[in-house]
């Protein structure tokens, strides 16, 4: 009996995982629109941030050339977690021919959950952005005073705003004018919008539209014509604040995502209960390391 078993999970198998990745696949993966993806062989991984050298200084004729320390700023963790569901499919229901049925509409639904879970773990970096959770430096990921060597520096509006065309532009403004950790200008900017559904008709006027919006003027889209947001807009169905909005810059090593094991599904009998079980699992993190990654506000 308990071989029996064995070969009918076996022969289900296939057919389940099929299914698993057809409805898997067809939900699009809006964390790859935000996150840079790497993979991890490791427990956890960590992030060190370098503050750089300041100014060059001039070298007099015949006199020693100057030296400068980069110092370790602070380190970024990323500790992986292991998310993982099961179902299982009674005895009584293979006795009685539901186990496909019930197995097809399971299936589904776990790969939905697996989906759903990850989108949250990794819009809530967004949502958290200014009054939950701390970076390397010690503080939320959107803050006026991030300490750096050079004094505090800010990756939100100084004053709250609705996504329009005026906090828009003042937002890539501020990201031009960002520094380095020594108070060099870096040269910065915005790559991408990122906003919630409620601001996806905004978005696209904002970011498509060749004129100025809701003017009579002729005046074009500075946004727009520049090219100052060259990837456009994402829209993210999982962030909560329906009038937050934020702007992905250029900087490197900002929003990263970890990928220690792939998604992996198994299934196999139980003999004890009869039952048939079906698991999904997968291990990642998602986090920061240089906040100067990403601009935002909560809204007005």
């Amino acid at each position: 009996m308990a071989l029996n078993r064995a070969l009918f999970a076996k022969q289900l198998e296939p057919g389940l995982n099929t299914l698993f990745g057809l409805e898997h696949a067809r939900y699009p993966e809006q964390w790859k629109e935000i996150f840079e993806t790497n993979s991890s062989s490791k427990a956890f991984e960590e992030d060190n941030l370098l503050e750089g050298f300041g100014a060059a200084s001039v070298k007099a004729e015949g006199s020693a050339v100057s030296y400068d320390t980069a110092a370790e700023l602070w380190t970024s963790r990323y500790n992986h977690e292991t998310i993982a569901l099961a179902f299982s499919i009674t005895e009584e229901a293979e006795e009685d021919g539901q186990y496909g049925s019930i197995g097809q509409r399971y299936v589904k639904a776990l790969a939905r959950s697996m989906v759903h879970t990850k989108e949250i773990k990794a819009a809530n970096i967004l949502n958290n952005m200014f009054d939950s959770g701390t970076g390397g430096d010690g503080s939320y990921l959107g803050v006026t005073d991030h300490p750096t060597a050079s004094g505090t520096q800010s990756n939100i509006l100084a004053t709250a705003a609705d996504l329009s065309e005026t906090s828009l532009e003042q937002m890539l403004i501020d990201i031009s004018n960002m520094d380095d950790d020594r108070g060099i200008p870096i040269a910065a900017m915005g790559t991408k919008l990122v906003v919630p559904t409620a601001l996806a008709f905004i978005a696209e006027r904002l970011t498509k539209s060749n004129l100025r919006t809701g003017t009579g003027d002729n005046d074009i889209n500075a946004s727009r014509s520049a090219g100052y947001l060259p990837q456009g807009y994402t829209v993210n169905n999982r962030l909560t604040d329906t009038d937050a909005f934020f702007i992905l810059t250029d900087v490197p090593d900002g929003l990263k995502m970890f990928q220690r094991r792939a998604l992996t599904r198994g299934m196999e009998g139980d003999f004890e209960t009869g039952n048939i079980r079906y698991k999904t699992s997968e291990r990642y993190s998602f986090g920061w390391t240089d906040w100067r990654g990403i601009f935002g506000t909560p809204g007005a």
